[in-house]
């Protein structure tokens, strides 16, 4: 169902979000720097616009998307450097390695509470002692709240079939909590390619792997 929406959204849509990286990937980007990570994992990579800025910061990518087109517009536009693993990130992990730092951007709120819980146990499990971990999920201050059928709590289908999960901080604590973290904020994140559409409120959740 997920594989099917999103294959179908990128063959009509394209490079639906524009090439400029989320304002988030840049403070991701900016974290990361700062403590020396190198190798990262991108789940939910769509066509690259956000891991672009990591890979031309010399940082070596890997990424997850369920959509071949996506991955067919990012090599398109960005050339096969970065390797990407076609499937869900349900059936993590693709691969043995252990990242430095992952970042997951908009994507674990489209996913069942089961599905959300595996996300974030399967991409710790990935990450190195003292490597990073930064999630972004929609906050229940976003416009959106509301909108479409309620599925169960916080959870929507909204009129184009995709189900949200909106986080609170009680959420965000509850799922993340015993993942190392150490900062949750929320932030406006401006819609840059739809001119005048207002910023969405999203939860910056960092996480750190602490060392046995």
């Amino acid at each position: 169902m997920m594989a099917e929406f999103w294959e179908s959204s990128f063959r009509d849509k394209q490079t639906m979000w524009g090439f400029e990286p989320a304002d988030s990937a840049i403070a991701a980007l900016n974290l990361f720097r700062e403590n020396r990570l190198n190798k990262i994992l991108i789940p939910g990579f769509g066509y690259g616009r956000n891991a672009k800025i990591f890979a031309d910061a010399g940082f070596k990518v890997t990424g997850i998307e369920i959509s071949e087109t996506a991955i067919e517009l990012a090599q398109k536009h960005y050339g096969d450097d970065v390797k990407v693993y076609q499937g869900s990130v349900s059936v993590m992990p693709f691969d043995q390695e252990v990242y430095d730092g992952i970042f997951c951007y908009a994507l674990i709120h489209l996913l069942s509470e089961k599905e959300r819980a595996k996300l974030i146990n399967d991409c710790y499990k990935q990450l190195k002692p003292n490597g990073y971990m930064v999630f972004v999920a929609i906050s229940k201050n976003d416009a959106a709240y509301g909108e479409g059928e309620e599925l169960s709590k916080d959870r929507f289908e909204m009129k184009h079939g995709v189900q949200l999960f909106f986080y609170d901080s009680d959420s965000v604590e509850k799922e993340f909590g015993r993942y190392g973290i150490i900062e949750a904020k929320e932030i406006d994140e401006p819609a840059k390619h739809k001119g005048n559409r207002a910023s969405q409120k999203f939860w910056f959740i960092t996480c750190k792997k602490q060392e046995k």
